[in-house]
């Protein structure tokens, strides 16, 4: 099986894959992490993608997908990928397909987290976490039990990343549906897209992700 999550920053899309992953044997592909991966392990396009990075300037279609060509290159796949973060564009997609079809197989589904932007700006503005551990919190969903002390640590100090505020995560989001309302209609022209509420507990989401993978 081979999936594309669909869904803004902050839907929760890493969060879903990473559970189906375990849930269906899948290998969960973020482009992220290939990215890093690659540049760390020092190999061809990851000494070319790491200079572009360097450069501040956004990594080429033509490194992502070769990136991803080894990674399906490998024989770990177990039930298949999970495609997390790409593709983000129509190229991008064309290119995944063309890709696949090299290699006699093609996407199963596609699945498009939706989401409310003002309750997805709600819960992104509201997170920090602790400072010595990491774990997360929110304003509004998540506090710590005793103010101001970690429950897993007990430090005292808490970061907020600095993007995660109502301008930068709105322009996000406008970004991403610019890119990405093509991609909507180019998968489900093949039939491939499946929609789920992205704003339910993540329980529900993933009872709701692996309803759609099972029906035909």
């Amino acid at each position: 099986m081979i999936l594309v999550l669909l869904g803004p920053p902050g839907a929760g899309k890493g969060t879903q894959a990473n559970l189906l992953a375990k849930k269906r044997s899948l290998v969960q592909l973020s482009t992220g992490d290939m990215l890093r991966a690659a540049v760390a392990a020092g190999t061809p396009l990851g000494r070319k993608a790491g200079a572009i990075m360097e450069r501040g300037e956004l990594v080429p279609d033509d490194v992502v997908i070769g990136l991803i060509a080894e990674r399906l290159d490998q024989k770990d796949s177990g039930g298949g990928y999970i495609l997390d973060g790409f593709p983000r564009t129509i190229a991008q997609a064309e290119a995944l397909d063309h890709l696949l079809a090299e290699r006699g197989t093609t996407l199963d589904k596609v699945i498009e987290m939706k989401v409310d932007d003002d309750a997805l700006v709600e819960r992104i503005t509201g997170r920090f976490a602790c400072a010595k551990c990491g774990e997360g919190y929110h304003d509004l969903y998540k506090l710590p039990k005793r103010a101001g002390v970690c429950d897993r640590c007990g430090s005292t100090e808490f970061v907020r990343r600095k993007d995660d505020n109502e301008e930068v995560v709105r322009a996000r989001l406008k970004a991403y549906y610019a890119q990405t309302e093509p991609l909507i209609g180019h998968y489900r022209k093949q039939g491939k897209l499946r929609a789920v509420d992205g704003m339910a507990d993540i329980n529900l989401v993933q009872k709701a992700i692996n309803q759609a993978l099972d029906t035909p």
